[in-house]
Order: C-alpha cells, then sequence, then structure tokens
C-alpha cells in the first residue's frame, strides 16, 4: 500500500522519470493487479480508471487479501454502483487473490488534474 507520502504514481515505475528514488518496485501480484485495474473503464471516457486518476490506492498481504481505495469522478457518477463492483470482481479472478475490498472514497474530492499524462493527452486536455 502506498505510505502517507507516495502518491498513486509513486507506485509504478516510470522510466522517464529521474531521480526518482523513492518509487518502490511492484511485486508480480501487483504488477497483475494494476494491469487489471487498467482493463476497468468508465463508461464516459475513454481512458482505463487508473489512468484516470480514480484509484487512489492499492495493495495486497501476504495472504491474498487486496485493499483498493478509489473515487470516482463525481458522487452522482451514473456507475457508482457498478464501477466499483467491476474493479472488485475483476481483482478477485486474479490468481493468488484471495479477498478483495474496494472502498470508494470522496476524500480528497477526484480532479481532472489527477489523470496521467497519457489520460492527458488522450482526452487532448
Amino acid at each position: 500500500m502506498l505510505q502517507e507520502n507516495e502518491t498513486r504514481e509513486d507506485c509504478t515505475e516510470d522510466p522517464s522519470a529521474e531521480g526518482d528514488d523513492e518509487a518502490r518496485e511492484l511485486t508480480p501480484l501487483e504488477e497483475e493487479i494494476l494491469s487489471t485495474l487498467k482493463t476497468v473503464y468508465d463508461p464516459e471516457v475513454p481512458v482505463d480508471i487508473y489512468d484516470l486518476g480514480l484509484i487512489y490506492d492499492f495493495g495486497v498481504n501476504a495472504e491474498g487479501k487486496v485493499d483498493v481505495k478509489m473515487t470516482l469522478t463525481s458522487p452522482a457518477c451514473p456507475v457508482a454502483g457498478t464501477l466499483p463492483i467491476e474493479v472488485e470482481c475483476k481483482i478477485k479472478a486474479i490468481d493468488g487473490i484471495s479477498q478483495c475490498n474496494v472502498d470508494l472514497v470522496w476524500d480528497p474530492p477526484w480532479d481532472p488534474a489527477m489523470m496521467t499524462e497519457a489520460a492527458r493527452l488522450k482526452l487532448n486536455l
């Protein structure tokens, strides 16, 4: 899981990031979870939920229990009832995962600045 002072971008290795000595390497299981998160899309936006900045944190323990902290673009999002369930189901389908808990949070509120550079480019922002 992310440390208190890390951002979600610190979880992934970016070969273009210089001087980012504090980014930790993901385990193979964490890499698979990240890849799975990148297969979930907000149906109104052609960008996956991770690159949109909707995933605030995720971690997996030694027993295969995954905790995901995520948000939505707005509390009135039409997929508020289904998107977290999709995340949970897709992660639970990964070999080695015994349980998945998705915590839908609203603080901090999502902001377009939370998107990755790739998402901004894809959306021409």
